[in-house]
């Protein structure tokens, strides 16, 4: 175990798949005297591209920063890895987005407040007015940015500026839009690319528009679920993050449906959020490898 006194670092890497990458890993942190805590490491033989993350600890303080990074840097070039390490002990800045329905933003706020979700959250935004004072109560500063239903396209850029400047001002690394219920505009998702995560209402992208649960009643479903997803251009096609369901039957009306879809919902968001900010998702291609 490491001592409470050591910085304690996340490596995650990607690069093409080739013998000896977590010998050559695990001997660099061994040399530069860290101690590895926990490690998992996945070969993808469809797009032949291996994927590894590793927590450690640098337990030897003539080892600096500094060096550990430009070393591993030295490392990475000679075997062509994309790589990112950080600090184990930085909670990641989110910034919620709601629109009228609140189940997810305060299941999110619930868990943040309970220590169950290791991250800040200097900022939430919203197209309606509807939970300032949820906001409140949690002494989060909560930003109104309207958006008329059939709004020029004018408007509706310069709404999605105000978004980009709220991020780039409170350092935002992670968006989520929880029931944010405004398609995002192709210049938007390219900038949210990687950081940010959608929850959608059903196990599989169907049942799109309005009423998704009175549609699957309609169609006497027998599972319903949620996925969280990245964002992409493609509504509500970015790689899935997690996913689960719940069995249902003949005799749940719509409502109860609803009631369930919204627990779903919750569980799955809060899931992909904490494994996003622990640093336990790598994408590959359209698909995303989680390390839980």
């Amino acid at each position: 175990m490491s001592h409470p006194a050591n910085p304690e670092y996340i490596l995650t890497l990607s690069c093409l798949d080739q013998r000896g990458i977590v010998h050559r890993v695990s001997g660099f942190l061994a040399e530069h005297g860290c101690n590895i805590i926990d490690s998992a490491q996945f070969g993808d033989s469809a797009s032949q591209l291996f994927f590894m993350r590793v927590h450690f600890a640098r337990e030897e303080g003539g080892v600096s920063d500094a060096a550990l990074r430009a070393d591993f840097a030295l490392l990475a070039a000679t075997m062509q890895l994309e790589w990112e390490l950080r600090d184990a002990r930085y909670k990641p800045r989110v910034m919620l987005m709601v629109s009228k329905i609140g189940h997810c933003l305060n299941d999110l706020l619930f868990r943040y407040k309970s220590g169950l979700l290791p991250v800040e959250i200097p900022a939430i935004v919203s197209n309606h007015m509807d939970f300032y004072q949820l906001a409140a109560s949690y002494n989060i500063p909560f930003h109104h940015l309207p958006l008329a239903t059939g709004a020029p396209e004018a408007a509706k850029l310069a709404q999605e500026a105000r978004v980009l400047e709220l991020m780039q001002h409170h350092q935002i690394d992670l968006v989520v839009l929880a029931r944010y219920m405004q398609i995002l505009s192709p210049g938007l998702c390219a900038a949210l690319k990687g950081k940010a995560i959608n929850i959608h209402h059903s196990f599989l992208p169907s049942f799109k528009g309005a009423k998704p649960y009175a549609q699957a009643h309609q169609r006497g479903v027998k599972l319903i679920g949620a996925t969280a997803h990245f964002v992409t251009g493609d509504l509500d096609e970015g790689p899935i993050i997690e996913q689960d369901v719940e069995r249902v039957d003949h005799a749940m009306d719509a409502e109860t449906l609803s009631a369930i879809g919204r627990d779903v919902e919750c569980v799955v968001l809060a899931r992909a959020v904490k494994w996003f900010v622990e640093h336990r998702i790598l994408q590959n291609g359209d698909k995303t490898v989680v390390f839980k």
